[in-house]
């Protein structure tokens, strides 16, 4: 496999694996848990997602001189409330949700199937690399779903002590509710005699 390829897959690996954790920690919440902000700036499971579907639509395909065909994303867009996408809709659901953010994932995969890592961007609200190429798109939205990925472990940890990397790689020991226990006590006893 030629050395741009075999780059192009990894870069799609990791954006895969920071996907699957995403909708995987998304997944057996009703709708009132997805919107319950958790964080003093509201940080919920239903807007981080909505956030991501919007942002993957942004940077796979605006800055890649396509056009979105999801209206709600559209429609977000267009909303001159700087925080429109985390702020799903009332009337939409988890399951709603979850489905944007699928076909976007889908939508955003055809388009990189298209180009190569070199190939042309243009990112209008960066200062800096306007004018920049696939693979730092790539590269910025793994950091970015990675990002949002750990801010939904410790929202959903919040929401009812769903814990783990993603299902192919839980990543966390398998301790009991007591020895986790056990453990945030011997924590915060440090953390009390700092």
């Amino acid at each position: 496999m030629p050395a741009d390829k075999a780059r192009g897959a990894q870069l799609r690996e990791y954006l895969n694996d920071a996907r699957e954790a995403i909708v995987w920690k998304c997944q057996g919440l009703n709708d009132a848990q997805a919107r319950t902000p958790l964080t003093p700036t509201g940080t919920h499971v239903m807007g981080l997602l909505l956030h991501l579907a919007v942002t993957e639509s942004q940077y796979f395909m605006s800055c890649l001189g396509r056009e979105i065909e999801n209206r709600v994303i559209r429609g977000v867009i267009a909303s001159k409330d700087p925080q429109a996408d985390f702020l799903p809709p009332p009337h939409m659901t988890l399951v709603d949700v979850i489905k944007i953010y699928r076909e976007t994932t889908v939508a955003a995969d055809a388009v990189l199937d298209e180009l190569e890592l070199d190939s042309p961007a243009v990112v209008q609200w960066w200062v800096r690399h306007r004018h920049t190429t696939v693979e730092r798109l790539l590269v910025h939205m793994i950091a970015e779903s990675h990002r949002h990925a750990g801010h939904l472990d410790i929202v959903r940890e919040q929401l009812d002590g769903f814990v783990g990397l993603r299902p192919s790689a839980p990543n966390i020991p398998d301790l009991t509710p007591d020895h986790w226990e056990e453990q945030r006590l011997r924590m915060k006893e440090l953390a009390d005699g700092a």
